[in-house]
């Protein structure tokens, strides 16, 4: 059981979540996972028929009138690869991959992973010592052409379990690190979906007035699919994206990137609507929690886009917990950044009322101060202008 009592155990979530296999394209397995820990905190699940799983909370409030509804968006699929050839040699079967997602192929040379084909099937992704390589190549990333899935089988019986197509997801288990930070792969973007079960399991004390639909959206790395469809079908009046961020680290020392630990990173910019803006520091104002702030001078990147642009226009925002080394199998993250993010999203998702829609519309027809910055990427959650 992944609660004690009411209080999640951040860590045991979030290790089941990237331990379960959901690469872009084929989340189901995520899904399943996402399902069991969600249901319990709302009042209906869906799975929908592109693959997103969508989570229902109805808010408190005359039944003889439709509430607002806010979505909350956070994406389950993770990077993979896919089975592109089958080829021999010795007499047996190794398999050529395509990437699925932004995969940084220097980081795939040694590691583990699973071919998801008739059965599943173990193998290490393999290819020559660097001195055999031509000396052009050595010391350089392996290619696609050059690096294979070896799972040890004849070809024979390689041809019978696996086809062109089958998805590859890479076997990596979650680890705790000092300083309550852990260790693993698909942390973008399950500490995400672990923030929304936070987030939901909050909720069940607070008294809400808007319904919450959260959405494990599919294909995030690659199409933003999910994303357009459930803002598409949900017609909601706002939406909050989760997401990660680049933490600073060794050699990615930029004063706008955040530091692990450091708590929520709001979003402001074109992708970005200002009410929803204003809406995340004002609780987090509530909360006494500081938060940094990322610019997007275009679209973000995440299923922010895809929800602004929904329809007639969805207000959007964006939340984003810093993640250092993101896209490889060591993707690092600060469990409390997980944890605030949560806590975050309810005092917002409860401050909201029956104004709030006519507010930001009134607000966006005013002239606005600048965001006051401490200088090194972060704003405090008193220091708005």
């Amino acid at each position: 059981d992944i609660f004690l009592g009411m209080i999640m155990d951040t860590f045991k979530t979030l290790k089941q979540l990237t331990e379960a296999p959901g690469p872009t394209g084929n989340e189901s397995g995520a899904a399943v996972v996402v399902e069991s820990l969600w249901r319990p905190l709302v009042d209906e699940v869906v799975i929908d028929r592109v693959g997103s799983l969508r989570a229902i909370k109805r808010g408190v409030g005359p039944d003889d009138r439709p509430r607002p509804i806010i979505l909350l968006a956070a994406h389950q699929d993770e990077l993979g690869l896919m089975v592109s050839r089958i080829v021999e040699h010795g007499g047996y079967g190794f398999l050529r991959l395509s990437r699925l997602g932004g995969v940084d192929r220097r980081q795939l040379f040694g590691q583990t992973a699973v071919v998801h084909g008739k059965r599943e099937l173990t193998g290490v992704l393999g290819g020559l010592p660097d001195s055999y390589l031509p000396e052009r190549k050595r010391g350089d990333a392996f290619t696609y052409e050059e690096l294979v899935l070896d799972v040890g089988l004849p070809i024979e019986s390689v041809r019978e379990l696996v086809s062109v197509g089958d998805f590859v997801t890479f076997r990596q288990p979650m680890r705790k690190l000092q300083n309550g930070r852990a260790t693993g792969k698909a942390i973008d973007n399950r500490a995400s979906i672990t923030a929304v079960a936070i987030c939901l399991e909050h909720l069940k004390q607070r008294r809400h007035s808007w319904d919450v639909v959260a959405v494990a959206t599919a294909q995030e790395e690659e199409t933003f699919l999910g994303a357009y469809t459930s803002a598409f079908a949900q017609r909601p009046d706002a939406a909050i994206a989760i997401d990660v961020t680049h933490a600073r680290g060794p050699g990615a020392n930029d004063s706008e990137l955040a530091e692990l630990g450091s708590g929520p990173v709001l979003a402001i910019g074109a992708n970005i609507h200002p009410g929803l803006y204003k809406a995340l520091r004002d609780a987090a104002d509530a909360l006494e929690m500081k938060v940094g702030i990322e610019v997007h001078a275009g679209q973000s990147g995440t299923d922010a886009y895809a929800i602004q642009v929904a329809r007639e226009g969805i207000p959007t925002g964006l939340v984003s917990i810093p993640l250092r080394y993101m896209h490889t199998m060591v993707e690092t993250v600060d469990l409390t950044d997980i944890e605030r993010v949560g806590r975050l999203l309810a005092e917002t998702i409860a401050q909201l009322d029956d104004g709030f829609l006519d507010g930001i519309r009134e607000e966006l027809m005013r002239p606005h101060k600048p965001v006051k910055n401490n200088g090194d990427g972060n704003s405090s959650g008193d220091d708005r202008g």
